[in-house]
């Protein structure tokens, strides 16, 4: 069943939209969600959170492309329960992720609170990402959405550790200049 025929299931509010919904995507779903918390249960819950999510959303939103919405509900609930997790203590490679982007994006503080500039941050990101070679982009994505280890990367890859690292920080250096290109202040 493709995605447009789960939409039309879900305006039905039909419950067979969950049992389509899991058939295609739960697998991805619970390896985003097990990366970002580091534990199954966990995942298991913010995965069921996002179904409920959806639910919630659809209708009256329809979702342009259900699968990366879905993948960013789920995302979206991990982080929120990661950050409840630790918020006493630091824990897993996922801050370390998202400590290495720290450099090359506007901080919270500077972070725009309006959601016209945050989609062009979006847009710009994605400008930056489809400049990049093909195994880049994927390696960057694998890292900073998926939050995949450097290990797990190098072996979807063919690359060793190292170089990988090497080019997450080349292309951190690049996205921060290409922001900063862009007028933002990092």
């Amino acid at each position: 069943m493709d995605d447009s025929q789960i939409v039309e299931l879900f305006f039905e509010r039909s419950e067979q939209a969950f049992s389509e919904l899991s058939k295609k995507y739960e697998k991805i779903c619970m390896k985003i969600a097990i990366n970002i918390l580091g534990n199954t249960d966990d995942a298991l819950d913010c995965v069921n959170d996002s179904y409920l999510a959806l639910w919630n959303q659809i209708p009256p939103y329809r979702p342009d492309n259900l699968q990366y919405y879905f993948y960013r509900i789920v995302r979206n609930s991990a982080i929120k329960r990661f950050h409840y997790n630790t918020a006493t203590k630091r824990n897993s490679y996922y801050d370390v992720a998202f400590e290495e982007l720290e450099d090359c994006l506007p901080s919270d503080k500077k972070m725009p609170e309006n959601e016209l500039l945050e989609k062009e941050l979006i847009d710009l990101l994605n400008s930056f990402l489809e400049k990049q070679k093909a195994v880049d982009r994927i390696i960057f994505v694998r890292r900073y959405y998926f939050g995949d280890s450097i290990a797990c990367i190098s072996e979807q890859v063919n690359l060793t550790e190292n170089n990988i690292s090497v080019k997450l920080n080349r292309m951190r250096k690049k996205l921060k200049s290409y922001l900063q290109k862009e007028g933002y202040e990092i």
